[in-house]
């Protein structure tokens, strides 16, 4: 072969390649543009609530409240409230939150509760019916049926000991009711909690504390949005991943379900570094309530101390 047709040969080859990329680049530039249609048909949003994730921040958090205390954030479908979500600023959720409010001044609630101990997790859920005023701080708890530590029943008041809980453990054996520690050796046997940190409240300043450490650690917004029903609870699930975990953190994933009525938080799922889960709280049924002194009483007929 002379040199005139090697020149030619390689010309051709070298056309025949940039042939074959240039349809490769097309076909992925098409692909790639099919893909991202594809997304934004997904997440499509109606008019007014693409709007609304255009406003400032603080807009947006004052429009949450609205759309939670007139239903309309419910009668949103799954996939609208999870694109709502995420296309809401990073910002809106924790402004809603903080602004509140986060409970009630006197409610009721029954919730279920697994904790890891002393790194045993508990198979058996807790499940608790909790009677609470804020102002004072009085709180009744009792494990009811169907549960681990069913039976038991415990009263904090501050208004009588600041840094004790009267109860009894249930069963034949534990009718006697005893003062003890709300940080004592008997409590933390149950929970790494204390009584008085049962509440929506809670949860919502633990939120608003981590959150501020989010920020500091480059965490701008949650890894992922979710609509989900969790033991026929319907929430918002919004999951925090942290770049080192505990002890800096609460935990290294945290997922909480943000309830579509109110500004506080319905369901927790909290996992360890080594990706175990070490808490698990859903409140099941929540309500504004009347409570007497008597809902504090020991002497209330309808306990068992």
């Amino acid at each position: 072969m002379n040199e005139g047709m090697k020149r030619r040969a390689r010309h051709a080859a070298a056309a025949a390649v940039a042939c074959v990329l240039s349809l490769a680049q097309a076909g992925l530039h098409a692909q790639e543009t099919a893909g991202a249609a594809s997304a934004a048909q997904a997440v499509a949003l109606p008019a007014d609530l693409a709007k609304v994730t255009r406003e400032p921040v603080a807009q947006q958090a004052r429009w949450l409240r609205t759309a939670a205390q007139r239903g309309t954030l419910a009668q949103l479908d799954d996939a609208t409230l999870t694109a709502l979500f995420k296309a809401l600023d990073p910002l809106a959720v924790p402004l809603y939150i903080r602004n509140g409010p986060n409970g009630y001044p006197s409610y009721q609630f029954t919730m279920a509760r697994q904790e890891r101990i002393s790194g045993k997790w508990s198979d058996t859920p807790d499940r608790m019916l909790v009677k609470t005023t804020r102002e004072p701080l009085r709180v009744y708890a009792k494990w009811l049926p169907g549960g681990a530590h069913a039976g038991q029943e415990t009263i904090y008041d501050t208004t009588q000991r600041k840094d004790e809980m009267y109860g009894h453990l249930g069963g034949l054996l534990g009718k006697i009711p005893l003062w003890t520690a709300i940080d004592g050796a008997l409590a933390r046997a149950q929970s790494n909690h204390q009584v008085k940190d049962l509440g929506t409240e809670f949860i919502a300043n633990l939120y608003l504390t981590e959150g501020k450490k989010y920020a500091e650690a480059g965490v701008q917004r949650p890894t992922d949005v979710e609509a989900r029903t969790i033991d026929g609870v319907r929430v918002v699930a919004l999951t925090y991943e942290t770049p080192t975990g505990r002890p800096q953190f609460y935990a290294k994933k945290e997922v909480l379900g943000l309830d579509l009525h109110a500004p506080y938080f319905r369901t927790v799922e909290s996992y360890d570094n080594d990706g175990r889960i070490f808490e698990r709280i859903v409140i099941e049924k929540i309500a504004p309530a009347t409570l007497d002194d008597t809902a504090f009483d020991p002497k209330n007929p309808d306990y068992a101390f």
